[in-house]
């Protein structure tokens, strides 16, 4: 019978101590603001008016303007980027399930779901998701972090 779940908060992690079923420490953006969409819409260079004009979201059929797909991802990335080195992040992939709106507390989650071997080393396979703080999931995902001895 497996263990109970446990979270591995320290940053760059060594690679030997990751194991299925440990969890990566959330990280919590928010609540969203219309300066933050606004920063992102330059940052991303998106300039779609339905994340910075109220009153053009509200002429295409939305209540109000809404967060790009990508900023999401972004905190997704941010949390990965947190955990391990940016070069050992094999792969990042994301389906967007729902729209995040202005005032929304964002958290991403991910849990280590897979140990690979491989030639090179080692991959971790681990499923992602990006939830608001009513627990409706915003995104969800993978990421392969990969071991191996060039990092």
């Amino acid at each position: 019978m497996p263990g109970p779940k446990r979270t591995v908060d320290m940053p760059y992690i060594a690679f030997p101590d990751i194991a299925v079923g440990d969890i990566l420490p959330p990280l919590t953006k928010g609540p969203l603001t219309r300066a933050t969409l606004a920063y992102f819409c330059g940052a991303s260079n998106d300039h779609n008016p339905v994340h910075v004009d109220s009153d053009y979201a509200r002429a295409v059929g939305k209540d109000d303007v809404f967060a790009h797909g990508m900023l999401s991802m972004a905190y997704l990335g941010q949390m990965l980027t947190g955990w391990v080195p940016q070069r050992a992040i094999a792969s990042f992939e994301v389906k967007f399930a729902a729209i995040v709106h202005v005032g929304d507390v964002i958290t991403c989650e991910g849990e280590v779901v897979e140990k690979i071997p491989t030639e090179a080393g080692i991959d971790f396979r681990l499923k992602l998701r990006a939830l608001d703080q009513d627990g409706e999931v915003k995104l969800s995902g993978e990421a392969v972090v990969r071991q191996s001895s060039s990092l």
